[in-house]
């Protein structure tokens, strides 16, 4: 079977081919064909990258004023040129996408259905960053792979089990019988550090109590339990919980009130300060990246220094959290961009929590290495980097689905 992942972000597209056989593999195989590409939808600048198992590499600049037509550029590349893997789209068997917001009505991956479209775009009121790119991509796929089932992979599904009194909110009640509650995100990051933490550690899913932190541009924490997040740093939407790279993460709601009545702020000028201005970017004045705030920091600029120190103050604060959540810990996991690639992070995290015998093996973690423990030989309990996998998670999602439905078309 061959499962397309497309995965649409806002100046994105990340788009893969897996092969896979009548079982799943243990690890993720390689894709038979990658693509990423930067599309400015201002401008209609897209710049692609495709590159293929067999080490084939093609990269073009061009112009698409729509996402149907960037997808429909990079797809010609998947059954023609230097980087042909298939004969032509009917060789599709299925497409897989990543939809944010789910709601509480989709706590699984579904097939998608002009319902569950309908659902995915009155969801993008809670989450209008995300949902109505995801539901573009949908679109921009019916449209160019007709015929072929498409399934919709949803963040939100691996936190549909978090217990209530974590999930709901302390305002009306009536809040929560209108959705508004802790739905969480991630999720398809989580659901794959899970099972890797399984392997690598050589015990079940369902024995181990994990702390995870997705550590990105978006960064959040998951307490993993039996298998499942039973809490989550952020929420209704994915602003709440951690600082992250231009979002501010939790912040005082007396503060927008305060905005809103003093100097007459409006909900565009919240969302944009709250979005995109704040987080590392916000503190730092330098930038969203991590890399860059470090860089500064060692130079000496004091807002960087700033910016790092509030960034990791709150990661211990719900490291503690989730920790208190689980009454226990066997693994911390650090993944995505900052946690697989930032020691001077992870050291700075783990060394409020020696008090528990956590302690980290210095030349490990300076060595960033891909899915291995870094915890030194006598600490209480393994520190994983894991490297994410969400676009094989989604496949694997797919795969999954077209086996418990064997009468789905195109997917024999």
């Amino acid at each position: 079977m061959k499962i397309l992942v497309l995965n649409a972000g806002s100046s994105s597209q990340k788009s893969r081919l897996y092969k896979i056989g009548e079982t799943l593999p243990q690890e993720a195989p390689q894709p038979l064909w990658s693509a990423d590409a930067d599309w400015m939808q201002h401008s209609g600048a897209l710049t692609y990258t495709i590159t293929t198992a067999q080490g084939a590499t093609l990269r073009r600049e061009g112009r698409a004023d729509s996402r149907r037509a960037a997808l429909e550029q990079m797809l010609e590349t998947l059954w023609s040129g230097q980087t042909k893997v298939i004969a032509g789209p009917q060789d599709i068997n299925m497409v897989g996408h990543r939809v944010v917001q789910g709601g509480p009505n989709y706590t699984h991956s579904v097939l998608v259905t002009p319902a569950v479209k309908e659902e995915i775009q009155r969801l993008s009121a809670w989450a209008p960053l995300h949902n109505p790119l995801n539901l573009e991509g949908i679109n921009a796929a019916e449209q160019l792979l007709p015929g072929i089932a498409e399934v919709a992979v949803f963040d939100t599904a691996f936190h549909c089990q978090i217990p209530l009194p974590i999930a709901i909110y302390p305002g009306p009640y009536s809040w929560y019988e209108q959705g508004i509650r802790r739905y969480g995100f991630h999720g398809i990051s989580y659901q794959y550090c899970t099972r890797r933490a399984s392997r690598l550690l050589n015990r079940e899913a369902g024995a181990l109590r994990l702390i995870a932190c997705h550590l990105g541009n978006g960064c959040s924490l998951a307490a993993i339990e039996g298998g499942r997040s039973i809490d989550t740093s952020m929420g209704f939407t994915p602003l709440e919980g951690l600082m992250m790279g231009t979002r501010s993460g939790s912040v005082d709601p007396g503060i927008l009130i305060y905005l809103l009545r003093e100097h007459g702020y409006s909900a565009d000028q919240f969302d944009q300060f709250l979005n995109k201005q704040s987080g590392l970017l916000g503190i730092s004045g330098v930038s969203s990246d991590m890399r860059e705030v470090m860089a500064a920091r060692a130079a000496g600029n004091e807002r960087a220094k700033l910016a790092f120190d509030m960034f990791v103050y709150r990661l211990r604060f719900y490291i503690g959290a989730m920790l208190a959540t689980l009454g226990g810990l066997d693994a911390l996991i650090f993944t995505a961009g900052i946690g697989e690639h930032s020691p001077e992070v992870r050291a700075a995290a783990c060394a409020h929590f020696a008090f528990l015998g956590l302690k980290l093996d210095e030349e490990q973690n300076a060595r960033s290495p891909v899915d291995q423990n870094i915890a030194a030989p006598d600490s209480s309990m393994p520190v994983l980097v894991i490297h994410t996998e969400e676009d094989w998670e989604i496949a694997r999602e797919c795969w999954q689905l077209a086996h418990d439905n064997p009468n789905l078309p195109g997917t024999a």
